[in-house]
């Protein structure tokens, strides 16, 4: 299914690198090897889904962000139960060896990647938007940046399976979680969410968690006027750090225009012999603007 577009042309593609990485691994059967017999599905996954995204969307200017650090020290400090499921085995043992040829393929295709010591790929993204403008698309699985949706400006689509995306946006967070538009954020605290070891407000699903953030405007205005303990008033705080993604890291920006060609054919050439990558890599060039 083709991804729906914005209504404009796309100034910007923010992509959650670590996101889409886990996805391809998940998604490729663990069968697709090199010539050596490692591993590459997640490699090929993702190199397939760069050529769908340039090919449907074209973008002006395309950014992998990446998770530096999966589960930062300032979240769980503030939260010490933040991802602490995952602990044993953030990464699965097979797809470890696949990033760093990720991250020589993004260097040889010449497509910008960033990431910042200490901070998730979220926080990259929400930060990169202080120096965007126009329309700007960002593609990630993790629900936290449903918070920078801003009509008609700024989207997010949102893996919904078979290669298919829901295009999330305020009337969309608005329909399916009946609260503000730009009010994902504060939602998200009060319901939590097991995944991210979240618990949420005592008592607090997502109904209560919606009719609080109607009726108080956001955490604002519950911390204000909600009467709270100084349990849950702590747990709010603390939540606070956790959840919503970081806006204003200091970026050194690269440059990340769409290239019209790889930057380092050689280099690009040699990964696709030692990892028989050769038809992942010739969809995608096929597909940049100036091939």
């Amino acid at each position: 299914m083709t991804i729906a577009p914005p209504p404009d042309a796309l100034d910007w593609l923010l992509l959650d690198g670590s996101s889409l990485i886990f996805r391809a691994f998940f998604g490729v059967p663990r069968t697709v090897v090199s010539p050596a017999g490692a591993p590459v599905n997640a490699v090929r996954g993702f190199l397939d889904y760069l050529t769908r995204f340039i090919s449907e969307m074209r973008p002006a200017n395309l950014l992998v962000a990446s998770d530096d650090d999966w589960r930062p020290e300032f979240r769980v400090a503030a939260m010490p139960t933040y991802k602490g499921h995952r602990v044993a085995e953030p990464i699965p043992p097979e797809l470890a060896p696949q990033m760093p040829i990720i991250n020589r393929a993004l260097a040889a295709l010449g497509i910008a990647r960033l990431g910042v010591p200490g901070f998730e790929a979220e926080d990259v993204i929400a930060s990169m938007l202080q120096h965007t403008s126009g329309r700007v698309d960002i593609i990630s699985g993790d629900r936290d940046l449903f918070d920078l949706v801003r009509d008609p400006h700024i989207r997010v689509l949102y893996p919904a399976g078979k290669g298919t995306f829901d295009v999330i946006d305020e009337a969309a967070i608005e329909r399916k979680y009946n609260i503000p538009g730009r009010a994902y954020g504060a939602f998200a605290i009060l319901r939590g969410d097991p995944s991210d070891g979240l618990p949420g407000l005592p008592g607090v699903g997502a109904k209560r968690a919606a009719e609080l953030v109607r009726k108080h405007g956001g955490l604002e205005g519950l911390l204000r006027d909600g009467h709270l303990g100084g349990t849950d008033r702590a747990y709010l705080e603390s939540a606070i750090r956790v959840v919503l993604p970081v806006r204003d890291i200091p970026l050194e920006v690269p440059a990340a225009a769409v290239p019209g060609r790889p930057a380092d054919p050689a280099g690009l050439e040699a990964l696709k012999q030692e990892f028989g990558l050769g038809g992942a890599v010739d969809r995608l060039l096929r597909v940049l603007p100036g091939v």
